[in-house]
C-alpha cells in the first residue's frame, strides 16, 4: 500500500473515534426503518446496485444533458423543443459508450424519451431550485418549491421513464450567501425527523434540504406506491471537505451532501476546495487528493455530477483561475487525467460514477437579458462547457476537436478497470 494511502486509511479510522467522544457534534443522517428500498437500483453498503443486471456495483458513465438550442431558453420555465433534436443527439450519446444521462431540464419532451426507448441508457433527474434564495427554511419558499418537485415527480410517470430513472437529485449548487443567511436567521434548527429521513446536529441549510427531500419520497410514494434513490447536489466551493484555505463558507455553514440515497457533487479540476488539495496516493494531482479526502470521510456512494472544461476563447475572469480559456486541444489531456485519478484512487470503490458536462454548449447562459440565448457570448465561459458546439446555420452538433473521442475511448469497455494498478 502506497505511503499515502496508509495516512489516509488511519485518518479513516481516527475521525469516527474522535468523533464518537463527541456525538453532539457529529453530522448524522439516515432512513427510517420502515421506507422501502427503490424497485431497480439500490445503495448497497457504498454501492449502488442495478437488481435489473445482478449483484455488482454498478459505476455510471455519464453526459450531463440540457438539449436547448439556439433561441431557447429555460429561464422563463420553457422545456426543450419536442422535435427531432433527440434522433441526432441521443445516438451521439450511445455512441460516446455512456451509460448514464445527468438531465436538467425539468421536463423532458416525450421525443426524448422515445428515442431513449431505442438504447439501454440510464438517466437521472436533475430538479434544480433557487439557489439564491433569502432563506431556505422560509415555510413559503418549501411550500412553493415542493410543488415544483411534485410536478416533476409527475412529469416522470407520465412522460418520462420511471424504470430507467436512477434518482433525483433535489437541489444543485446553493450560493454560498445564502448559506449563511438561512444559517444566521434559525441557529436553533439543527435536527429533523421526517417521514423518511432523519439527520442530527446539521446546519438550517441541511434541514431545509432535509425536509424538500423527505416531502418529495413521501409524494412519489403515496402517490405512486414506489420511489427511487433520492440525493442534493453540491459543489466543492461549500464543503464538504472543510480543511481548506478557499471555502467560500466558514466550516460551521459547510453542506455535506449526504442527506438522502447517495453524495452527488460538482467536482471540477480548478475549483475552490479541489485546486488546494493534497496530492493524490497514486497520481499525485489535486484532483485525486480531493477525491481521496471524499471517499474517506464517505458513508454513501458517492457520483461526480459534473467535471469539465470551458473552452470560450479566452478567460474572462482572472480571479478565477480556470474558469474560462481553454483551448479545445488541451481538454482531452485533462479528461484522460481526470478519468485516471477517480479509477485509480484510494477508496475508488466508494465511486459510482462520473458524468462530463456537457453534451453541448448552452447558449442561453447565464440569462443577462431576453435575447442572451440568441448568441454564443465570448465573455460568458457558463455557454462554452460542451464536448459538441452548436452550428447556429443548422442547429446540429459538431465534435470539439478530439474530445468526444477521448470521451468515447474512456468510456470504452477496455476502461472499464483502472488504468493503473496499486502499485
Amino acid at each position: 500500500m502506497h505511503l499515502n494511502q496508509i495516512l489516509i486509511f488511519a485518518l479513516f479510522l481516527i475521525v469516527p473515534l474522535t468523533a464518537a467522544a463527541d456525538s453532539s457534534t457529529v453530522k448524522t443522517s439516515a432512513m427510517t426503518a420502515d421506507t422501502p428500498a427503490p424497485e431497480r437500483f439500490i445503495v448497497k453498503g457504498t454501492s449502488i446496485i442495478d437488481l435489473a443486471r445482478g449483484e455488482a456495483p454498478v459505476f455510471f458513465k455519464g453526459i450531463g444533458y440540457s438539449p436547448y438550442l439556439p433561441g431557447e431558453t429555460p429561464i422563463y420555465g420553457a422545456s426543450p423543443g419536442n422535435d427531432g433534436r433527440y434522433a441526432e443527439h441521443v445516438p451521439l450519446m450511445r455512441d460516446l459508450g455512456l451509460n448514464y444521462i445527468h438531465v436538467f431540464p425539468l421536463k423532458m419532451p416525450a421525443k426524448f424519451f422515445e428515442e431513449m426507448d431505442k438504447t439501454d441508457l440510464l438517466y437521472g433527474q436533475d430538479i434544480w431550485v433557487w439557489a439564491y434564495e433569502e432563506d431556505f427554511l422560509d415555510e413559503q419558499f418549501l411550500n412553493k418549491t415542493l410543488k415544483q418537485i411534485y410536478d416533476v415527480i409527475d412529469h416522470t410517470y407520465a412522460v418520462g421513464r420511471p424504470d430507467r430513472l436512477v434518482f433525483f437529485s433535489i437541489g444543485d449548487e446553493l450560493q454560498a450567501d445564502a448559506v449563511m443567511r438561512t444559517d444566521a436567521r434559525h441557529p436553533d434548527v439543527r435536527d429533523f425527523t421526517g417521514r423518511h429521513i432523519v439527520v442530527r446536529n446539521r446546519t438550517p441549510t441541511e434541514i431545509a434540504l432535509a425536509r424538500l427531500i423527505d416531502g418529495a419520497m413521501e409524494y412519489e410514494l403515496q402517490r405512486y406506491g414506489r420511489r427511487h434513490l433520492y440525493c442534493h447536489t453540491s459543489w466543492t466551493h461549500i464543503g464538504p471537505i472543510g480543511d481548506r484555505p478557499d471555502l467560500e463558507v466558514p466550516r460551521e455553514h459547510m453542506i455535506t451532501p449526504d442527506l438522502g440515497d447517495l453524495m452527488c457533487l460538482n467536482v471540477y479540476t480548478y475549483a475552490r476546495g479541489v485546486r488546494t488539495s493534497p496530492p493524490g496516493s497514486i497520481t499525485g494531482t489535486t484532483y485525486q487528493g480531493y477525491l481521496e479526502d471524499l471517499a474517506a470521510n464517505a458513508g454513501k456512494p458517492i457520483l461526480i455530477t459534473q467535471v469539465g472544461l470551458s473552452t470560450s476563447p479566452f478567460e474572462p475572469k482572472p480571479w478565477v483561475p480556470g474558469f474560462g480559456g481553454h483551448r479545445v486541444e488541451d481538454v482531452p489531456d485533462t479528461f484522460r487525467a481526470v478519468w485516471n485519478d477517480i479509477r485509480t484512487a484510494w477508496g475508488r470503490e466508494k465511486f459510482a460514477g462520473l458524468v462530463f458536462f456537457q453534451l453541448q454548449d448552452e447558449w442561453w447562459k447565464s440569462g443577462e437579458d431576453p435575447a442572451d440565448s440568441t448568441r454564443h457570448e465570448r465573455q460568458d465561459p457558463e455557454e462554452w462547457f460542451g464536448i459538441y458546439e452548436v452550428v447556429p446555420e443548422t442547429r446540429t452538433l459538431a465534435p470539439k476537436g478530439d474530445i468526444p473521442e477521448t470521451v468515447r475511448y474512456l468510456f470504452s469497455d477496455n476502461q472499464d478497470s483502472p488504468l493503473t494498478p496499486d502499485p
